[in-house]
């Protein structure tokens, strides 16, 4: 089949381009706003895009706030900083949790009973009960133009400058445990992926 994304012609029930750019890493973003309001939300258009130094990045789409953004990426830009959080099995069911749509005032740490935790480098609170966190202070937001008016697009760049990893899950070799960890991965449609020991299989790059 063939069909162009702007004429929505696919002829499916839903659109299927989620599908097709997978699996997806998933940026599970704690911030914290002017007042002191923590918040935490999933995004599955989240990616590490350079080595040195560690760069970030999540794009968020309209927000439900009258200033049409969401609140992880409003907090990024007024506060300058946010955690990224590394969702697992463990806690796919608080992270699917902290996908709602709530007032901004809500904290989704609070409602999903996870645990906030002081950072080292940032203002913004990381979660506990992640065995990976990465510590980001704001670079820059891109804005990507849309077909319309409501299609309004943030990509938000975060410098890694701190780097948290749960010491459990770290072998003897001195190589993060991936399949210990058991990391989430977002598909389409309402679907995940995990990442374990069955899995993972290794291929070596050519010299």
């Amino acid at each position: 089949m063939f069909y162009e994304p702007k004429k929505k012609n696919h002829g499916l029930p839903k659109n299927p381009f989620n599908s097709l750019v997978i699996p997806r890493p998933i940026g599970w973003i704690s911030s914290i706003d002017t007042e002191g309001n923590f918040n935490l939300a999933p995004y599955s258009f989240f990616n590490g895009v350079c080595y040195s130094p560690p760069t970030v990045m999540f794009s968020a789409g309209a927000g439900a706030n009258s200033d049409n953004t969401k609140d992880s990426a409003r907090n990024a830009e007024n506060t300058g900083d946010f955690v990224c959080n590394m969702a697992t099995w463990d806690t796919r069911e608080q992270m699917n949790q902290s996908s709602a749509t709530l007032p901004q005032d809500v904290d989704e740490i609070a409602l999903t009973q996870l645990t906030p935790v002081k950072s080292r480098m940032v203002k913004s609170p990381r979660i506990a009960e992640a065995p990976v966190h990465l510590e980001c202070k704001y670079l820059k937001t891109v804005e990507l133009p849309g077909w319309n008016e409501k299609d309004v697009y943030k990509v938000i760049f975060g410098e890694v400058v701190g780097i948290h990893i749960d010491d459990e899950f770290i072998t003897k070799e001195g190589l993060v445990d991936i399949a210990k960890i058991k990391p989430i991965g977002r598909l389409g449609y309402n679907d995940y992926t995990l990442t374990d020991l069955d899995s993972i299989f290794t291929l070596d790059r050519p010299a």
